[in-house]
């Protein structure tokens, strides 16, 4: 057997497949994971998009090394590819693609290799990122490129939006890139690594909040984890505060010798930031309480941070 076997999972995978459908691409086999039941699920289901095209599925959970190493050699693909796959493909399994195993990664490579590189991207205030199509090796996003496209990061973009924009890219990157990989006539260039960067993964408490940072630097952390992803926090005084989104107003903090603090405004919810700036917060939770203009007017019309307070949380 011949054709394709695509391992998917999340927009990215979503939109991809979908390009490989709407492109009739012969599909041997799509393997996706079970969605985590702890997890906002915010995309498009790989599993759902197979079963209604009519593509042979099986769940990556369900399944051993061995069977999955096995059904692959019997199928013999042309190409393997992997969209957004929660795990590495090893050797064995990429070498059963019989003209070449290639991934999409969400990034402009050789920028922002490894995981969640959206989120990496906003949080070091990028103004761009993009998609990357390239070749499978045993390191991560290492091998040989064959097709990228940018897209713009704004100020106030969320891990949300640029996920969305990323996956939009990544779609049109298979439709066009399709026809040459058959066709045996797409290019391929190597990266060089040493002019790129690598980032591993984040967890939930990778979102704390380290309130001696500049405005800029808190407002992208905040946009990159915001909802559905875990989010931006803060332990205070044995209080958790949750910021959910935030704007870049590039104002002046009103008060910027009492920073940083939260305070009600004009009808409106600000952080005061220790560089002297402020940002307009569009969500804020304390003790899983809306943090609202009547919360703060029983706080005494703010909510001081003491940075020596929060980071006390951060190593309790």
């Amino acid at each position: 057997m011949s054709g394709l076997a695509v391992f998917a999972y999340s927009e990215v995978g979503y939109r991809c497949l979908e390009a490989l459908v709407e492109e009739r691409a012969e599909i041997a086999w799509v393997v996706t994971h079970r969605d985590n039941p702890g997890e906002t699920r915010w995309f498009g289901s790989v599993a759902e998009l197979a079963t209604n095209a009519g593509l042979r599925l099986s769940y990556f959970e369900a399944i051993t090394p061995e069977e999955c190493l096995r059904t692959l050699q019997v199928a013999a693909p042309d190409f393997l590819f992997s969209f957004y796959f929660r795990h590495m493909l090893d050797a064995r399994l990429l070498a059963t693609a019989r003209r070449g195993a290639l991934n999409m990664h969400g990034s402009l490579l050789p920028h922002y290799r490894g995981r969640a590189p959206v989120n990496w991207a906003i949080i070091m205030g990028e103004s761009r990122t993009g998609a990357s199509l390239h070749y499978m090796t045993d390191r991560p996003d290492a091998g040989d490129l064959v097709d990228q496209e940018p897209v713009p990061i704004g100020v106030d973009d969320t891990g949300l939006d640029v996920s969305l924009k990323v996956a939009t890219a990544a779609a049109r990157i298979m439709h066009r890139t399709l026809p040459a990989l058959m066709a045996g006539t797409a290019g391929r260039y190597s990266q060089d690594l040493s002019r790129g960067s690598y980032y591993s993964g984040r967890t939930a408490a990778d979102g704390r909040i380290d309130f001696s940072r500049r405005a800029w630097d808190v407002h992208n952390l905040i946009r990159a984890v915001a909802p559905p992803f875990p989010g931006a926090f803060a332990e205070l005084a044995g209080q958790r505060l949750d910021l959910g989104g935030s704007r870049w107003v590039d104002q002046p903090a009103a008060r910027p010798e009492l920073a940083p603090r939260l305070y009600v405004e004009n009808g409106w919810l600000y952080l005061d930031c220790v560089d002297g700036r402020r940002l307009l917060i569009t969500r804020a939770v304390l003790d899983r309480q809306p943090l609202d203009a009547q919360v703060l007017a029983g706080l005494g019309g703010e909510l001081r941070i003491s940075v020596r307070a929060a980071r006390a949380g951060a190593q309790a």
